[in-house]
């Protein structure tokens, strides 16, 4: 069924995007539309007929123009079209706009409430360093694939892992270009990411072990390096993120859980172990503030990046190239082995898709073929029968 009303800048604000996209066509200019596509992006549209034809134009999102300019810009074509049988030429599309132009106002607009502060400020270092220089004076539709190739291998020459961040990010942009009519394709969608290296490394039992002699040896050396040592135990011991442990709250420990306010998905629990809770209640002693680990230079502040004594604990444990984020693939891979089911893993580990956590499912797999050797010995001997 054909959608009628008399658009307005509230009325199509009010338009929700449906399983499929749908247009609303104005009352008051014959053939101007809005186009509502699945993702909520929305756009104005005309239906222009003239002898023998009938196309759809594109006017862009309707964040760029109000529904006075674009009903201005609807006439303007209907007249041309009618004039096309005495031979007068349509006027061209509306042109795109500067990538710049287009970042700094529609796209980032749209997409600024949905990031926490902390991917906000990686999105605009990425956008000032990266993407703005190379791109920010193109239009939108003249960004063609080989700029994007050519911009991709010079940034992964030197940072590759970066260079599929700015990559993706490029994607997200003109994805929603593409939704707003500005370009037909989006000129990233076949340049292939840079190869990402397994960083699955966890620390075996043995490891383990080493790990919390080193820790306790520093410590005995210089007292205080205790503060840092129950971080580094903390995040083996919860499977948390760096950044949850060092700022953690007071407020944030309830019992038996930790209720981060917010985490890198948002808020989330993360429930303590004996071993946990005990390196917790160790801060009570003698300190007082916010922050369970407040800084020593800092008054009133966590103790931010000041985390240097990990390169020291790494060598002194034997454990070249672990990082601290490997702790949390350990405390993974402890519970796989543990017989603990992935979705669980997932939960504990605050993972917001499935397929990060199936990274831990071969640590499971092992498991399952000793199992199985086991099992297939059992039998054997059972066949065998008595000596």
């Amino acid at each position: 069924m054909t959608r009628r009303m008399r658009l307005s800048y509230a009325g199509i604000l009010r338009l929700r995007p449906d399983g499929k996209e749908y247009t609303v066509w104005d009352t008051a200019a014959s053939g101007l539309g809005v186009r509502v596509l699945p993702s909520g992006s929305r756009g104005y549209v005309v239906q222009q007929r003239s002898p023998g034809a009938k196309r759809r134009v594109s006017l862009g999102s309707t964040m760029l123009k109000s529904v006075r300019e674009a009903r201005r810009e609807c006439f303007q074509i209907q007249l041309a079209g009618n004039a096309a049988g005495t031979g007068t030429s349509p006027p061209p599309a509306a042109a795109a706009p500067l990538f710049g132009d287009y970042v700094a106002d529609p796209w980032m607009a749209s997409m600024r409430d949905r990031w926490k502060p902390s991917t906000l400020k990686a999105v605009q270092s990425v956008l000032r360093s990266r993407l703005l220089p190379a791109f920010g004076d193109l239009p939108l539709d003249g960004i063609a694939p080989a700029d994007v190739d050519a911009w991709f291998d010079r940034f992964s020459a030197t940072s590759p892992g970066n260079a599929n961040k700015g990559l993706a990010l490029l994607r997200q942009i003109m994805n929603h270009a593409v939704d707003n009519g500005h370009v037909a394709v989006n000129p990233a969608r076949l340049t292939r990411m840079n190869p990402r290296p397994r960083l699955t490394r966890f620390l075996s039992a043995e490891e383990i072990v080493r790990l919390h002699e080193a820790l306790d040896a520093c410590v005995a050396e210089r007292p205080e390096r205790e503060m840092q040592a129950d971080i580094i135990r903390l995040l083996l011991y919860t499977g948390s993120r760096k950044s949850e442990i060092k700022d953690l709250r007071w407020s944030e420990v309830c019992g038996n859980a930790l209720r981060l306010a917010d985490g890198k998905t948002g808020p989330r629990t993360v429930f303590l172990s004996a071993d946990a809770r005990a390196v917790i209640e160790r801060q009570r002693t003698g300190r007082e503030g916010t922050y369970v680990f407040p800084s020593p230079i800092r008054p009133g502040k966590p103790l931010g990046d000041e985390l240097s004594l990990w390169p020291r604990v790494r060598r002194r444990a034997g454990l070249a190239g672990v990082r601290l984020h490997d702790l949390r693939h350990t405390y993974a891979s402890q519970a796989v082995m543990q017989g603990i089911p992935l979705p669980v893993v997932a939960r504990l580990l605050g993972h917001s898709e499935a397929r990060m956590t199936l990274r831990y499912a071969h640590v499971g797999d092992r498991e399952i073929v000793a199992a199985a050797d086991r099992i297939g010995q059992a039998i054997s001997r059972a066949l065998d029968g008595p000596d």
